[in-house]
């Protein structure tokens, strides 16, 4: 039953449940030393895309006139450009721009409790926001209604706020769906902050792409999502801290690409998702190079792409109802943290196949038939790094083309350690368990073929450093021997349940 159920179609080369035998229930009371030092990498796989283009680099275009939008009592306007490009409308506070001119800065500041803001420009510019406050009770806060790219910079040691109102004016001709909305491209710099609050759908919206290089943005509420673009999400830093009633990123008809920032997600569906539509020939794939990524979700996934999902680098915690981490054909980890938690679902879940070639990986699921790594009956590949899995039951490594021994073993009780030692006394696994489980799956470079463990329950730790329940240092005092192993292959089946 256990190759029957393997992840891989081809022989799993499975120990026989028989291998591991029955411990001696005794508590030893010595001491062992946690390894800190042994890591292992092969050699990376899937996407490295950092999504480079120098045309987003602010310092690679000149923006040599300032016109400025000061909001108060009234609106103060300075247009060195009338007459020559630039014409401005001010009807109740709402400002109108319609610019065919090359090179212009649009600064604005102030503030206002109903006014707005809409560009329609023919050429790229630089928009800076200078201690600008805006709220706007029938539309967006600000609506760029040009394909052009814009230039959006938080200016230094300043705080901005966008609101848009629960119901908008209606426009049979323009597209507007969020506070900030854009029909091309926005590249988000500067060191200042924006705060938004997106009461009719999304807070920040692109029907082209969005970059955000720097600057802290904060997302206090969104209708639905908090950033929601058509064709890309690119970020190489900033911070980012949102709640939303729908998805935390969401790219519609493209891919996403994190290479730094820090992002903190608290939504009701999905914390960060590639995906398509209709049209079959787009590959919405997800790369994340770095950065920080926090993501609780109530409802929805974690981190999903509906194509190929590459994990370089980078520290991720998803804590969700859903499958904490997804993909639609394929998953590769190559590096960083990665801490997937899901409820009521898998912990990481491929429609296809999962490749492991380093990095820390802990994903927990929920209770049979969920499991910690689920890809099916697809090949299963585990090369490097450290992976444990815990759930009602979980996938198989598929034996043929891993490197790297793993060991599939039986249940563990919430806030218990776990702890593995080799038969010389060498320590391979401390674990603090987070819930109840039936089966585990740990692979590491500390497991080799041909050789005996122990498995012991409780214990303690002193001095140690825990990594999403995984310590990485310190020094632990052993509990109870509850089983002894022997990996005499490269995959060694000790109890648990394999899932289909």
């Amino acid at each position: 039953m256990a190759l029957l159920f393997a992840c891989s179609k081809e022989s799993e080369d499975l120990t026989p449940t028989g291998t591991g035998t029955t411990g001696t229930g005794t508590t030893t009371g010595s001491s062992v030393a946690i390894d800190s030092t042994t890591t292992s990498s092969a050699t990376p796989e899937g996407n490295t895309d950092k999504a480079a283009n120098a045309d987003d680099l602010l310092a690679n275009s000149t923006f040599s006139s300032t016109v400025s939008i000061t909001f108060g009592t009234t609106v103060s306007i300075s247009n060195p450009l009338a007459g020559n490009g630039v014409s401005i409308a001010q009807t109740n506070g709402d400002v109108v721009i319609t610019s065919t001119a090359t090179g212009v800065d649009f600064v604005l500041a102030g503030t206002t409790t109903n006014g707005s803001v809409k560009i329609y420009s023919d050429k790229k510019f630089k928009l800076t926001l200078n201690g600008v406050n805006m709220t706007n009770a029938d539309g967006p806060a600000i609506n760029i209604q040009s394909e052009k790219r814009a230039f959006i910079v938080l200016a230094d040691n300043t705080t901005n706020s966008l609101t848009d109102g629960a119901t908008y004016t209606d426009s049979s001709t323009e597209d507007m769906k969020a506070t900030l909305f854009s029909e091309g491209q926005m590249i988000f710099s500067g060191n200042g902050s924006l705060s938004l609050k997106g009461n009719y759908k999304h807070a920040i919206a692109s029907d082209d792409y969005i970059r955000l290089i720097s600057g802290t943005i904060t997302i206090t509420s969104a209708a639905s999502d908090g950033i929601h673009t058509n064709d890309a999400f690119i970020a190489d830093g900033g911070t980012v801290t949102m709640t939303t009633l729908g998805d935390g990123i969401q790219c519609e008809e493209g891919y996403i690409v994190i290479n730094g920032g820090t992002f903190t997600i608290n939504v009701v569906d999905k914390g960060i998702a590639a995906s398509y539509d209709t049209d079959t020939t787009i590959d919405p794939y997800l790369t994340i190079n770095g950065g920080t990524i926090t993501i609780n979700s109530s409802a929805g996934e974690g981190i999903e792409s509906k194509s190929v999902l590459t994990i370089n680098n980078g520290n991720i915690i998803a804590k969700t109802k859903d499958d904490g981490i997804n993909a639609g054909t394929f998953i590769y980890i190559n590096g960083g943290t990665v801490y997937a938690y899901s409820t009521s679902n898998d912990g990481i879940d491929s429609n296809g196949k999962i490749t492991i070639t380093g990095g820390k990986t802990v994903s927990v699921g929920a209770s049979a038939p969920e499991e910690g790594f689920d890809c099916d009956r697809n090949t299963f590949k585990i090369t490097g790094g450290i992976a444990v899995g815990v759930a009602g039951a979980t996938s198989t490594p598929t034996a043929s083309v891993s490197t790297q021994p793993s060991v599939l073993l039986g249940g563990g009780s919430a806030n218990q350690l776990m702890h593995i030692q080799s038969g010389e006394g060498a320590e391979v696994l401390t674990f603090l368990i987070p819930k109840t489980y039936t089966t585990m799956l740990f692979s590491s470079p500390k497991l080799k073929t041909g050789q005996s463990y122990k498995v012991y329950s409780g214990g303690s730790v002193t001095g140690g450093t825990n990594l999403n329940g995984l310590y990485t240092s310190g020094t632990y005092t052993l509990g109870t021997q509850s089983t002894t192993f022997t990996t005499s292959s490269m995959v060694t089946k000790v109890g648990g349940s394999v899932g289909p």
